[in-house]
């Protein structure tokens, strides 16, 4: 989580979000750093979201509810 911030960081102190990642597609693009950095959040959202339908499959509990001992 530290490198990531660092990364964050030293990308927005070096010319912002919409400058091209270092990275490119299959396709040969290079999205910008705000591309990539919104479709890591969504698969972050998404395993998440996964995590969750475990725990409910086995503590049978849903949502925000607390764990039960």
């Amino acid at each position: 989580m530290e490198r990531s911030r660092a990364a964050v960081t030293a990308a927005l102190a070096d010319g912002g979000l919409d400058q091209p990642a270092k990275s490119t597609t299959r396709s040969g693009e290079s999205p910008n750093l705000r591309r990539v950095l919104v479709d890591l959040h969504d698969e972050y959202a998404r395993h998440v979201g996964h995590a969750d339908l475990l725990r409910e499959a086995v503590d049978g509990l849903v949502g925000e509810d607390p764990p039960q001992p």
